[in-house]
């Protein structure tokens, strides 16, 4: 695996390190060992399948809070997608900045999203599925979310979201006592 730490600190893109013959090719797609020489985490405990049926699909801007803060291995299987991190960890020098990468199921691209991010994606195309692996169970009571176009933060999405769950377009604006109870 090649890791690319991208601009805010802790988070990275990750690509497959092919090995390949006139079968195809063999990669390995996680690795503890190799996570862990990058000071990544290296145990996930639960893996997620989304599937996104219209282009222009939105979904997050989502996380959890502590005890159940959640690292993300995000990798998109069958279209493409428009993948965004946020920094939301208040001692953080990138707090408030996001990131974002097209992965797709041509480029095999993986983010890794480090506890203490938000994360959201929005579809390029129709069909996009999505795996992602999470270091926490779900926990219902410790989710929070921030809305996907909140002022506070500007997002450069490379189009407007045609599609956007109530529950996603609801979330309420940035506000540390809401979005980052229990220490996050």
């Amino acid at each position: 695996m090649q890791f690319k730490e991208n601009s805010l600190e802790g988070s990275y893109l990750i690509d497959l390190e092919k090995r390949g013959d006139e079968r195809g090719f063999f990669a390995r797609l996680f690795c503890s060992q190799e996570f862990a020489q990058h000071g990544l985490e290296e145990r996930f405990i639960q893996a997620n399948d989304s599937l996104s049926t219209r282009k222009g699909t939105l979904r997050g801007m989502h996380y959890q809070l502590e005890p159940m803060a959640e690292t993300k291995l995000v990798r998109c299987l069958s279209g493409s997608l428009y993948d965004v991190i946020l920094d939301i960890r208040p001692d953080s020098l990138t707090f408030g900045q996001s990131f974002g990468a097209i992965l797709s199921a041509e480029n095999r691209r993986m983010m890794y999203v480090p506890k203490g991010f938000a994360h959201g994606f929005l579809t390029l195309d129709d069909n996009v599925e999505v795996i992602y692996f999470v270091s926490q169970v779900y926990s219902k009571e410790l989710e929070r979310g921030i809305r996907w176009n909140d002022p506070r933060f500007n997002i450069p999405w490379p189009m407007k979201p045609e599609v956007v769950s109530d529950r996603d377009q609801n979330h309420p604006d940035f506000t540390p006592s809401y979005h980052l109870a229990d220490n996050l």
